[in-house]
């Protein structure tokens, strides 16, 4: 048990934090942060977290408190251990490896289905970092403010779908005000902890390339054309298309691609769509051609996505 003492020390220890991690963002309004709180609990295992090939529209963070894990990413293996915190951003394609006793608290956020900010997109995110007691005390608390919000079995095919997935954006949307601010609270102080870390993209510098990014997700479910994003950065479209890839390593089309099949996974995970219907939702006029874009971005056609995933049309 803390005493009232060592709680007033950590509340101010919190704070401290928060207004640290304010002052060293880029200049971002915080009300375009969508982030939603989908599940957050506590569990322990023995040998029997070792699920392949996850992948989850929304982020990961897990706070470790005993025992030892591995976590593979595509940038490689990561050993999970106390007294550090571990991010997934969404749609990451990575398995869990336990050989023995194991605790760990979880979040899984999204960033909602409004076109806002996405801080992933903005800064290069460590795997790991350091926590101290403060950390677990957030996840202790924000796991006692919302018992209802762990999660049913460890086995991500249990929690991982779409009628779950849309049960818990459900059971967000229906708390009471206060609750909902607390828990977005408890959120942005989890994942600040990371940002006080992260490395800015070097294209956020320019203003430019700043509010075509913005556009752009703004306006992902329709035909984005290369006149019209060079007109609204106040350039020439050779020069749009030079200046875009110069500061992304990546062409404004194939960032654009890039980025509507990841709606694109977002949507065949999480709504009764055909591939037809996904396609024309998102700007595609030639359903055959959003195929075989998706298949060479992801490896996968949109029907063998779904079905490996355990989402069913």
């Amino acid at each position: 048990m803390y005493s009232k003492r060592t709680k007033l020390s950590n509340y101010r220890t919190i704070l401290t934090f928060y207004d640290y991690i304010c002052n060293r963002m880029i200049n971002i309004p915080i009300e375009s942060l969508n982030l939603m709180t989908l599940n957050v609990g506590f569990a322990r295992h023995h040998a029997d977290w070792n699920w392949q090939n996850v992948s989850s529209p929304f982020t990961r963070i897990f706070l470790v408190t005993e025992g030892r894990a591995w976590l593979h990413l595509p940038q490689g293996k990561v050993e999970l251990r106390p007294g550090c915190a571990y991010i997934v951003p969404a749609h990451t394609i990575h398995s869990y490896q336990c050989d023995g006793a194991f605790a760990l608290y979880y979040l899984h956020v999204h960033e909602g289905f409004k076109n806002v900010t996405d801080i992933f997109e903005l800064y290069e995110f460590p795997s790991e970092v350091e926590v101290d007691a403060t950390y677990e005390s957030l996840f202790a608390l924000a796991c006692r403010a919302n018992p209802d919000a762990g999660l049913p079995a460890s086995n991500p095919i249990s929690y991982d779908n779409d009628s779950h997935f849309h049960d818990y954006v459900g059971k967000y949307s229906s708390l009471p005000l206060h609750e909902r601010m607390a828990l977005r609270g408890f959120t942005l102080m989890l994942v600040a902890r990371f940002l006080a870390e992260a490395r800015p993209r070097l294209w956020t510098k320019d203003e430019r390339i700043m509010r075509i990014i913005q556009y752009i997700g703004e306006h992902i479910n329709q035909r984005i054309d290369m006149e019209e994003l060079a007109t609204f950065a106040c350039v020439s479209k050779s020069y749009f298309i030079r200046l875009f890839t110069s500061a992304l390593g990546i062409s404004p089309i194939r960032y654009i691609n890039r980025k509507k099949i990841e709606r694109a996974r977002l949507l065949l995970m999480t709504e009764h769509l055909s591939i037809k219907e996904a396609a024309f939702r998102l700007g595609f006029d030639d359903h055959s051609y959003f195929i075989r874009l998706f298949k060479r971005t992801t490896g996968l056609t949109p029907k063998d996505y779904r079905r490996r995933f355990g989402h069913k049309s």
